[in-house]
């Protein structure tokens, strides 16, 4: 059984492992202060961004919620999403979704008066069910969810597309390329859902005019 103590002693191991094997190693990395990546990820302990690419620490900027959402009235996640466009101009902006989202399950599931912010945060799936009701409620039950997944991450994509501070760069800035992606738990690969670049054409509703 894992319990706090045990994380430190594992923590002052693994840094002597890697103190030994590259006595640079950290000096170094303390240098890594320009990312080209924006993680939008879940906040599933089972997906860690640097772990399934392979990347260094430093090389992401991650953001995790529960679903990997992008929600236009959550200070947490636009004020990341700023930082990494404006300060450290990140060159793409990834949702990483996977097969399995607990919290799209949930989502398919009646409310529960005991998780009342979670509904809050869940009910945005919900949002991105009734959209497509017809398409999940045609398909087997047991693909309901994985495809839930599929399109939440599609939709999740399309917000950041829909953000001030995406337009934004777009018209003036760096160009940033957004990434809609998945992952799956049986065999640990990614793959592609959606590429959104400053040539997308966004629906007149979501433009912003200057």
């Amino acid at each position: 059984m894992q319990t706090p103590e045990k994380l430190i002693l594992e923590n002052r191991a693994w840094s002597e492992e890697m103190n030994r094997k590259d006595p640079e190693y950290f000096s170094r990395k303390a240098l890594v202060t320009k990312p080209e990546f924006l993680w939008v990820g879940c906040a599933d302990s089972g997906v860690p961004a640097e772990t399934v690419v392979n990347a260094q620490p430093g090389e992401i900027f991650e953001h995790r919620n529960l679903a990997n959402q992008v929600i236009m009235s959550n200070f947490n996640c636009l004020s990341v999403l700023q930082y990494a466009i404006a300060v450290l101009k990140v060159k793409h902006v990834i949702v990483c979704g996977h097969y399995g989202c607990g919290g799209v399950k949930a989502a398919l599931q009646p409310q529960s008066s005991k998780l009342v912010l979670a509904n809050k945060w869940l009910l945005h799936i919900k949002d991105v069910y009734r959209l497509h009701q017809e398409e999940l409620e045609a398909i087997d039950p047991a693909e309901k969810v994985d495809r839930l997944v599929e399109l939440n991450v599609v939709e999740q994509v399309y917000r950041l597309a829909h953000t001030s501070i995406i337009q934004s760069v777009w018209k003036h800035g760096h160009k940033p390329t957004l990434h809609g992606w998945i992952y799956d738990t049986q065999d640990g690969l990614i793959r592609e859902l959606i590429k959104l670049d400053h040539n997308t054409r966004i629906h007149p509703i979501y433009q912003y005019t200057d």
